[in-house]
């Protein structure tokens, strides 16, 4: 099973477009918040797979009236937690841990910084950074998430 993994597109603005390329054919695509726009979902959802997004801060109206502020899924007996702000760096690992005992791994976004985590017990984070709108990183990037055998794997992209 294979999951697109893309967050903090902030858009419409600019010239800044979804990479449609890396999401046609993937089993779903999870947005960790900030979309920004009611018509970025949509095009997301006109892509094909499932979406499945929660809600991040600068959200408009119509998009916090109906995505969650978190969300747990579960792909293949793996189960993935969502939320969109994760909190300061220090002490996030664990604290994600906590607020989703059951889950397997929690993607999140909103730093526009990639990031990927693993404590001791296998549990991990994964923040994708952002396909659109890299502030000061070097590159745009998102991620996949790869799942065989109930063993999660995350990949980040660097996008050109």
């Amino acid at each position: 099973m294979l999951l697109a993994v893309i967050s903090d597109t902030h858009m419409p603005r600019g010239a800044r477009r979804l990479p449609v390329e890396h999401l046609v054919g993937v089993d779903a695509i999870l947005h960790a918040g900030d979309l920004m726009e009611r018509s970025v979902l949509e095009e997301l959802q006109g892509i094909g797979p499932p979406v499945h997004a929660v809600q991040g801060n600068v959200d408009d109206a119509w998009l916090r009236a109906r995505l969650p502020l978190q969300r747990t899924l579960e792909f293949a007996g793996v189960r993935i937690g969502m939320v969109h702000d994760a909190g300061p760096t220090k002490g996030r690992l664990a604290r994600l841990r906590r607020r989703f005992p059951d889950e397997d791994a929690v993607i999140f976004g909103h730093s526009h910084i990639p990031l990927h985590e693993v404590d001791a017990d296998g549990f991990q984070i994964f923040n994708p950074g952002s396909a659109t709108d890299r502030r000061r990183q070097p590159v745009h990037t998102m991620g996949f998430a790869r799942i065989e055998d109930r063993k999660l794997t995350f990949d980040l992209l660097e996008l050109v």
